[in-house]
């Protein structure tokens, strides 16, 4: 059984790792999540641990790298800076360029499934982000949470996410939609205390989420059902 749970404001692909987002009207929702989402990061060659991308953890200049697309075959080629610039992606200037930024050198990589943290998909509720802006007292982009899909709630309470952890979410009426196991809720990092436009640093947007849902915000997900998704669409939560 399903029961209607909000409606697909918003998806969003990140082409490169921690740069900004690319919002879609529509999308192929595959097992390795959107394509196209972070099949590209720079790694800190020096770093031998589990998580060597270079973020905006680190560089947090990295949210106004915007990827742009140049040619026919769907991947991203080129990258505006900051200032204006327009930089090939797997260019030697772009590079150096983010490696000065970093202290490090560091290298593009290009991988097949994604270079994702917790798992393939993140969602977020309007209700959520509402509540943090709410209790910050200032606007609150939403795109400082960098979700995949972002949802419209039926249910006006804020991290009303937190309740589909366990469960099946539908993206569409078909039966055979595309499906999305949600398997966590999403511990957040700095990343979301960055203004995505300036890259200005408000430290009072993650204490807001620490206080308000112990640094919860959105979910996580990983794809069951393949298929195609678009904005616009109702989704349904399994029901046990």
């Amino acid at each position: 059984m399903w029961e209607p749970i909000g409606d697909l404001e918003q998806i969003v692909r990140y082409p490169v790792k921690s740069m900004a987002g690319e919002p879609l009207d529509a999308a192929t929702l595959g097992w390795h999540g959107v394509e196209g989402d972070r099949r590209f990061a720079f790694r800190r060659c020096a770093e031998g641990g589990g998580f060597p991308w270079l973020t905006a953890g680190r560089v947090r200049e990295l949210v106004q790298y915007r990827p742009l697309y140049r040619g026919e075959n769907g991947v991203p080629t080129h990258v505006r800076t900051p200032d204006g610039r327009e930089l090939e992606l797997t260019g030697s200037e772009l590079r150096d360029e983010l490696a000065g930024r970093a202290g490090a050198e560091v290298e593009l990589m290009r991988l097949r499934h994604g270079m994702f943290d917790d798992a393939p998909v993140s969602l977020i509720a309007t209700t959520t982000v509402a509540e943090v802006e709410r209790v910050a007292g200032r606007p609150v982009d939403i795109r400082r949470f960098r979700p995949n899909f972002v949802i419209r709630s039926r249910d006006p309470r804020p991290f009303v996410e937190d309740g589909w952890v366990g469960k099946v979410v539908r993206i569409g009426e078909a039966e055979d939609a595309p499906r999305v196991a949600v398997t966590m809720r999403d511990l957040r990092c700095l990343m979301i205390n960055f203004d995505p436009d300036t890259a200005e640093n408000d430290p009072d947007v993650m204490k807001t989420v620490v206080r308000l849902n112990a640094n919860h915000a959105g979910v996580y997900g990983t794809v069951i059902r393949s298929g195609a998704v678009a904005v616009g669409a109702t989704l349904y939560a399994s029901v046990e």
